[in-house]
C-alpha cells in the first residue's frame, strides 16, 4: 500500500452545541428517541497524526482518567485499521496519535465523539482507505451516538438515536459558553426517573422559523441535571440574565448566543472566576473537511 503522505498535523476536532434537545420516547432496547440541532463551533481539541514504521496505534499524549486503551481515538482507529485489512487483506501501518486537548470531557460539548470522528476522518486520508462519508458514519456510530455528526461535517437537524441526520440552517452567531467544573455522566441523566420522555415530535421547519440560536425548544436533560448537579444550575441562571441560557448535551456546559464578538467579551468579562469560560463563533462546515476533501 502506497501512501503519499505521512503526517497530518493540526487536525481540528471541534465542540458542538445542541442547540434544543428532546426526548420523544424509548426504544425496546432501551435507547432513547431524539430530536436535536447538533451546532458546529469553532473552539475545540487539536490532532496530529504520523504514521508509524510497524503497525502499532498509539496515543502519546498522556490524559489524566482516560487510558489509551478505551480512549475513543484508539479505538476508532483500531476500529478502521481492522476495516482496511478487511477491505485489502494488509494492515496499513501503525500510527503515533498526538492530542491537545482542550474541551472538558463530560460536558456535553462532544469532546470525545469529536476527537474519535476527527481520527476516522484523518486516518481514512493518511491511510488512503477509501471510505466515503456514510460509511465513515456507520463505522463510528456504535462507539458513540455523537460520531456521526462530527463526520456528517455541517449543522445537521438530528433524530433516532441521533445518527439520522439532515442539514440544516441555524443562524450564524456567537456563543458563550460556561463549564461548571463538574462532570456529568450520561448514564446518570438518561436512567433518571425524572426524565421527560414524551416530548412531541417536531420538524425541521419548525426549528427554522426562529430566527435566534437558542429561541426554539428546550434541552429536556437539564431539567435531570439541575437536580443531580446544582452547580449546573447556578450557571443557567446567571449565564440567563444575559440571554436564554441552557445546557448542551446532557451536560454539564451551559450556553447562550449572543449576535457578536463583542457581546461576547463583554459576557465574558463579568463571568464569576470559579468557572472556566470562553467564546465561540457558528461554524457551517467542519474544519477538517478542506483538508481531506479529495476523500470525502
Amino acid at each position: 500500500m502506497t501512501h503519499s503522505i505521512t503526517t497530518l498535523k493540526n487536525c481540528p476536532a471541534p465542540a458542538k452545541l445542541n442547540l434544543f434537545l428532546h426526548v420523544n420516547g424509548r426504544r425496546p432496547d432501551g435507547y432513547h428517541l431524539l430530536q436535536t440541532v447538533f451546532q458546529l463551533i469553532d473552539h475545540g481539541d487539536t490532532l496530529h497524526f504520523t504514521l508509524r514504521d510497524d503497525t502499532a496505534l498509539r496515543r502519546v499524549t498522556d490524559l489524566p482518567g482516560v487510558p489509551e486503551e478505551s480512549d475513543l481515538i484508539i479505538r476508532a482507529a483500531r476500529l478502521l485499521q481492522a476495516e482496511v485489512l478487511r477491505r485489502s487483506g494488509a494492515l496499513p501501518r501503525g500510527v503515533d496519535i498526538a492530542i491537545e486537548k482542550v474541551l472538558p470531557m463530560g460536558g456535553g460539548v462532544g469532546g470525545g465523539s469529536s476527537d474519535a470522528a476527527t481520527t476516522l476522518m484523518a486516518l481514512n486520508k493518511l491511510w488512503n482507505a477509501g471510505l466515503g462519508k456514510q460509511e465513515l458514519m456507520d463505522l463510528g456510530l456504535p462507539l458513540g451516538a455523537d460520531i456521526p455528526f462530527f463526520i456528517f461535517g455541517e449543522t445537521a437537524f438530528a433524530e433516532g438515536v441521533g445518527e439520522a441526520l439532515q442539514p440544516v440552517r441555524a443562524p450564524d452567531c456567537w456563543y458563550v459558553v460556561i463549564e461548571p467544573g463538574v462532570m456529568v455522566p450520561t448514564a446518570a441523566i438518561f436512567g433518571s426517573e425524572h426524565l421527560t420522555r414524551d416530548t412531541p415530535p417536531v420538524n425541521i421547519a419548525d426549528f427554522s422559523s426562529h430566527s435566534s440560536a437558542t429561541g426554539f425548544g428546550k434541552n429536556d436533560l437539564q431539567q435531570v441535571a439541575t437536580k443531580l448537579f446544582p452547580p449546573v444550575a447556578e450557571a443557567v441562571e446567571w449565564l440567563g440574565a444575559y440571554g436564554d441560557a441552557r445546557m448542551t448535551g446532557s451536560g454539564a456546559c451551559v450556553f447562550s448566543a449572543v449576535a457578536t464578538e463583542a457581546d461576547a467579551d463583554a459576557v465574558l468579562a463579568k463571568v464569576p472566576a470559579k468557572w472556566k469560560a470562553w467564546k465561540a463563533k457558528s461554524l457551517h462546515r467542519h474544519p477538517l473537511m478542506e483538508k481531506i476533501s479529495a476523500k470525502l
